[in-house]
This record gives C-alpha cells, sequence and structure tokens, in this order.
C-alpha cells in the first residue's frame, strides 16, 4: 500500500507542473477592456502662461532649466499658483484646518457624472445662476441623482478660452458677468443627494456679478462642506447628462491648497 501511496504522490506532484493554471481573466482587467472600449471626453485645458485666471494671481512662468543640447535631456521648471487652468479646489482653500490636496481620498476621484445643462440659459443671459428648479428639472428627466456622484454645471463658457477678457465678460464699469451657482442648489445637492464633488467651466464657483464684489458665498459652502471641486472644465458639450463615469485626477502635494487637475469622462 505505501507504494500505491508514493505513485499517487509522484502523479498529483507531476500534475501541479503540466496542468495550466486557470484561464479566467481576472474581474479588474474584464472590466478595464469594457472602459477602454468606450469613448473617452477630456475634460481638462491644456495650462500655459497666457490663459485665463482668477484676477488675483500672478501669471505663470515656465523655463527650461535643461535642454538635449545643454545636458542631454530636457527639463522645464513650472512657476504657477495651485489654482491654475482646469484644477482642483480642496477644504482647505478656503477653510483652515480641513482636508488638503493629499487628504482626498482616492474613491472620490472615479465618480458617477450628472451634468445639468443650462448652456441656453446662460447664452440667453450670462449672469445665470444655476438654481435648485434646474436640479429637480434634471432629476424629472432622468431619476434621482446618485448618491456619490460628480455634479457639474453645463454653461459652454469653455467655449471662450483662452480669451481671459471673453471669459471675465466684463462691463464698461469693471463688473464681470458670468454664470454660477446657487448657494440653494449646492445645499439640495451635498446635503439631501450627498454628492461627492461638483465642478463648472468659469474661473468661480460664484457668478461674475457676486465675484466682482469679492463675494464667494457659494465656493465657500462648498468648500465648507469638507468637498472639493474642479474649476474650469472644458467639453461637457461632448458628456451626456446622465451615464457616464468622470475621473479626477491630480499631483499630490503635501498640504496644498489646489493644483492643476486632469479631468476626464468614459462615456457609454
Amino acid at each position: 500500500m505505501k507504494w500505491k501511496a508514493r505513485i499517487l504522490s509522484t502523479i498529483l506532484v507531476a500534475l501541479l507542473f503540466v496542468s495550466p493554471v486557470s484561464a479566467e481573466e481576472p474581474k479588474l482587467w474584464k472590466l478595464q477592456k469594457v472602459l477602454a472600449s468606450k469613448k473617452y471626453v477630456d475634460l481638462t485645458h491644456a495650462f500655459h502662461p497666457d490663459i485665463p485666471h482668477w484676477k488675483g494671481f500672478p501669471v505663470e512662468s515656465v523655463k527650461d532649466i535643461y535642454t538635449y543640447e545643454r545636458g542631454g535631456f530636457w527639463a522645464q521648471e513650472f512657476t504657477h499658483v495651485g489654482q491654475w487652468g482646469t484644477h482642483v479646489d480642496p477644504p482647505a482653500h478656503f477653510h483652515k484646518g480641513l482636508r488638503t490636496v493629499d487628504e482626498l481620498s482616492l474613491k472620490e476621484m472615479i465618480l458617477p457624472l450628472v451634468v445639468v445643462d443650462v448652456h441656453e440659459k446662460v447664452a440667453q443671459n450670462p449672469d445665470y445662476v444655476l438654481s435648485l428648479a434646474d436640479v429637480k428639472e434634471w432629476e424629472t428627466r432622468n431619476g434621482e441623482i446618485p448618491q456619490g456622484a460628480f455634479v457639474a454645471m453645463r454653461t459652454d463658457w469653455s467655449k471662450r478660452w483662452p480669451d481671459a477678457a471673453a471669459m471675465a465678460n466684463k462691463d464698461e464699469h469693471g463688473i464681470a458677468h458670468y454664470p454660477g451657482w446657487s448657494v440653494e442648489s449646492l445645499r439640495f445637492l451635498l446635503q439631501e443627494r450627498r454628492v461627492v464633488a461638483i465642478g463648472h467651466e468659469p474661473t468661480d464657483t460664484d457668478p461674475g456679478m457676486s465675484t466682482s464684489r469679492n463675494d464667494y458665498q457659494a465656493e465657500s459652502y462648498v468648500l465648507g462642506t469638507n468637498h472639493y471641486q474642479i474649476e474650469l472644465l472644458t467639453n461637457l458639450d461632448g458628456v451626456p447628462e446622465k451615464g457616464a463615469l468622470i475621473i479626477c485626477t491630480f499631483p499630490k502635494p503635501l498640504k496644498g491648497s489646489g493644483f492643476p487637475a486632469r479631468a476626464f469622462a468614459v462615456v457609454p
């Protein structure tokens, strides 16, 4: 009987070496193939020194510190504020003690994307403020906004990029005229629907007429709830009202008050 046991053991060992490992593909790899088959929409402007930016910020500077001819490789030095180009604003941008860029969690970076489209209203009135009624109209068409979503306001204001004067749209008195969010709509989204983040195409959360008075109550409200936002989005006209995913990525500066972001949508 011992020799039979030894033979069986030898056969089992041999089978371990010759039998193929399960060919079933890992589930996440399958998911990646599904995502790769979809349409991708870049929601990010390329940034450079002359782009539109908030009125109080200095312009970016870029210089070559090594070149192919001087050093054998190319390296650039970029000097700009954190809120430059399409960028992330963490809660600490307005509120001391709340989360900085490095403290935003990875699970907050891949989210269902909800696009509230008010671009036709903005075309009629550049001072348009997205209202709670606009959000309710979205839900009438599409169902309740899912918890954990990223809600973007589509205004088509990004079509004015990179013309800084057109983005600011100031009148003869120096008052800016561009669209923004109402605090009422943001309160509903963040408290009732429990969305993770919001985003928009203009330079600010608040409309231009408010920021011209240094009134940033809408942005202060969003960041004060310990949520983040992405400003200066683009190409929202290429994304459906519902059904897409948004991926928001950005570097991880320790205790960072903001940083340029790369955001894109995966469209079904």
